[in-house]
């Protein structure tokens, strides 16, 4: 027991530490694995070392994550550090060749110095000299090759014949290396030599460079071209031509594209995304096939991809996107992201990520779409609930055949039952839910969920101010605004806004919301997506808890309203006051035992209620029988908090007396009786009632009355409340009862049950 103590609060002492601090163990120079992994698991069972291993994956993910951020803050500056470090290179490459060059004229000067009128002449006599001793016919046979190799280099270049071109200067050089070191040269032809193949070198780089540029040049003649220009020594010019080449390519295909596209935002996105990826998968592809995957170069080509991606995502945010987000037009902007980030993703293969460079491009739009088609569903649903009759039906069929009525009933039977407001709102929020669903790489799935449950409490706002006598209450209802909702006069349309609420909260939007979860993975895929599945599913279930706790408001206010309807009157009295009971004990006769006006009345109330929801909650029965238990609930406990009602009854001129004490020990057994038989009474109910009861006796008890002396036995109460059950409900047949004197009915028979029934309905 204590050694898993220990390593659980090793555990949670490295949870505490910063990624920093945690990955210092593996930074020391004399980190041993080995060790590392026997001090951990030596003393571990399995179930500690599958936790171990989890936290080194999680450790590994961060490690990835943190080593991500560090090259993409630091991109830039190792981007401009490696341009810089080619272009030294290739200086460095110009000034060894030119120096190179000095040395060999150095070199002749010093073992010619004795040559007098040839030295001391300028460069054009020498040249002339030579060329008269060429006319002469005094050559040797290299200088008479020389001469040969000269024209041969203008006719390659003239021809294009890079190929040859090229072995035609590698000769030369090989010539001119080996004359340096044999003396085969005089001085002013080893001069000539040089120059010429300086001369040669450059005008082959510009021809290349030129043919590059081209847009006609293509596949592997380009790529011939770029690896011949690098072997000339100019390798960071060429890979940026390659590049530079490639941008002209796809933007010339640019304007073709917008004017047979642009009556279609999906087919112009298709187009667009397939040439600007497939672009730069051919750039990648002739980059690893020249360079290789050189460092610097590797890069530059990165640096290229993330503009053209950059620059792909402001043109379809500008002929499609933008005004498709502003409309609130969700799939279109979702489709059209969604066939980017499959042509992106083929990237992939070729070591190119650009998935993060859209998602950070397009994020802004997909947000400002889903916020505006949230808008739109919440103007939707007011404009319908203004015209709602508030009577639940099924929802529209949508068109689709059925291939008999009966399969059209027993679809319509699996169908819920919701006004024609909720079906609307359940609808578009199927609807939106799908749409973002195949967006799960883009991790909007907070944002979406945020936004449904902001729409939903909109929504039952409109169905709170669909409560009668919700005027006094709408301005303390959010977004309410001055929005018109058709009043639900009845108890059954009441119900059903009720309904509308749990139905949306408990079942339609959690199962529309499993949309934003990763598939399932199949038998051959990586875990990934599974755990991705697993650990969002708190945060739906937390986002639930919200959903609910919005009806919870609609159902508070319900019962609220029904209770006040209940208890005070239209001038502002009160029915259920203490009048009731302490002047009892001022009749001369002994009153007739039945249950108060308000808690009949309480009773049918709830009676009615429950007969309409077994036919509306079909399935969700634990709801309505909340409901009645809170709506109970709250006019008990008005009664129990009211202190007018209390200071009356123990310390008014009138207190309460053994017959009114009676009365009230009845009302409250018949709300116990009640709400027992009708399955709910709470705990809090039963305490509530007991403590009235107590406080009442207590009360009589103080004027110096012993209460128990005065009150009936318990079956007394039972058998008067459940007597009036009965009469109330229409189910009291007293026509063949026998009584016996001492039972409570014995009273009611003498003095008929029409009376008792005319007491009750005062």
């Amino acid at each position: 027991m204590s050694r898993t103590s220990s390593i659980g609060d090793s555990a949670e002492l490295e949870g505490n530490l910063t990624l920093s601090d945690r990955l210092k163990v593996f930074k020391n120079s004399h980190f041993d694995p080995n060790a590392f992994v026997t001090s951990k698991c030596q003393t571990m069972n399995e179930k500690e070392i599958r936790h171990l291993c989890s936290n080194l994956v999680d450790l590994k993910k961060a490690s990835a994550e943190e080593m991500r951020k560090s090259v993409y803050a630091n991109y830039a500056a190792f981007i401009r550090t490696s341009r810089e470090i080619s272009d030294l290179e290739g200086q460095l490459i110009s000034m060894r060749n030119f120096l190179s060059t000095q040395a060999a004229l150095v070199h002749g000067l010093s073992e010619h110095a004795r040559i007098d009128s040839l030295w001391a002449a300028s460069e054009d006599s020498i040249a002339d000299d030579h060329l008269s001793n060429l006319d002469e016919g005094e050559l040797s046979e290299s200088e008479d090759w020389l001469i040969e190799l000269l024209d041969n280099f203008e006719v390659l270049l003239a021809e294009r014949r890079v190929e040859e071109a090229m072995q035609a200067l590698e000769k030369g050089e090989e010539l001119a290396t080996e004359s340096r070191k044999k003396h085969s040269f005089s001085p002013t032809a080893l001069v000539t030599l040089e120059t010429a193949i300086r001369n040669q070198r450059q005008k082959l780089a510009y021809q290349l460079a030129e043919a590059i540029s081209q847009p006609s040049t293509r596949g592997q003649e380009l790529r011939s071209a770029v690896l011949a220009l690098k072997n000339l020594g100019d390798a960071p010019c060429a890979h940026t031509l390659l590049l530079n080449s490639h941008h002209q390519k796809l933007k010339s295909s640019l304007p073709s594209l917008r004017s047979s596209n642009s009556s279609c935002g999906r087919a112009y996105t298709v187009a667009l995304s397939q040439i600007v990826f497939s672009t730069i998968a051919q750039a990648a592809s002739d980059s690893l096939a020249v360079y290789g995957e050189e460092p610097a170069y590797t890069s530059e080509l990165v640096t290229w991809a993330v503009r053209e991606t950059e620059a792909f995502a402001f043109l379809l945010k500008r002929h499609v996107l933008a005004l498709s987000a502003a409309s609130g037009g969700l799939r279109v902007v979702a489709e059209c992201i969604h066939i980017c980030m499959g042509h992106c993703s083929l990237l992939e293969a070729r070591g190119l990520s650009l998935a993060p460079v859209l998602l950070r491009l397009f994020k802004p739009i997909i947000e400002q779409a889903v916020n505006a088609n949230l808008k739109k569903i919440e103007e939707i649903s007011a404009a319908l609930a203004a015209a709602d009759d508030w009577l639940l039906i099924y929802p529209p069929a949508g068109g689709r055949p059925f291939s008999s009525s009966a399969s059209l009933s027993s679809a319509m039977a699996s169908q819920p039952k919701l006004s024609s407001s909720a079906n609307r709102f359940n609808s578009m929020i199927q609807d939106f839910l799908e749409d973002v669903g195949p967006l799960e790489s883009l991790q909007l799935d907070g944002s979406a969920l945020g936004g449904v449950l902001q729409v939903f409490n909109s929504y039952v706002n409109l169905l709170m101010r669909a409560l009668p006598s919700s005027s006094e209450t709408e301005e303390s209802l959010e977004g309410s605004g001055s929005k018109i909702v058709r009043i639900a006069e009845t108890e059954s349309q009441q119900l059903a806004l009720l309904a509308n609420a749990s139905l949306l909260a408990d079942d339609l939007l959690p199962y529309a919301a499993m949309k934003l979860l990763p598939l399932p993975p199949r038998m051959d895929e990586q875990p990934k997506r599974s755990s991705e599945r697993q650990s969002r599913l708190p945060e739906q279930r937390e986002w639930k808890k919200k959903l609910q706790r919005s009806v919870d408001r609609l159902r508070d206010s319900f019962c609220r309203q029904h209770a006040l309807d209940l208890i005070f009157t239209e001038n502002g009295d009160t029915h259920l006051n203490a009048y009731i009971y302490t002047s009892l004990d001022d009749n001369v006769e002994e009153p007739e035992w039945f249950p108060s006006p308000i808690l009949q009345e309480l009773f049918m109330k709830l009676t009615r209620m429950a007969s309409i929801a077994t036919d509306m909650f079909i399935g969700r029965e634990r709801f309505a029988t909340v409901l009645l238990m809170r709506l109970t609930e709250t006019v008990i406990l008005w009664l129990s908090d009211d202190q007018t009602f209390w200071e009356e009854i123990e310390e008014g001129p009138k207190p309460l007396g053994p017959l009114g004490l009676q009365q009230l020990y009845l009302d409250m057994e018949f709300v116990l009786l009640f709400s027992s038989q009708g399955r709910y009474l709470s705990r809090n109910l039963h305490q509530v009632i007991k403590n009235i009861i107590a406080r009442a006796i207590d009360a009589v008890a103080a004027s110096g009355v012993d209460p128990y002396s005065t009150l009936p036995e318990d079956d007394w109460f039972a058998e008067v409340a459940q007597i009036a059950i009965k009469m109330l409900t229409g189910k009291a047949n007293f026509g063949n009862v026998e009584r016996d004197a001492t039972s409570p009915t014995a009273s009611m028979s003498a003095k008929s049950v029409s009376s008792i029934v005319s007491h009750g309905s005062n």
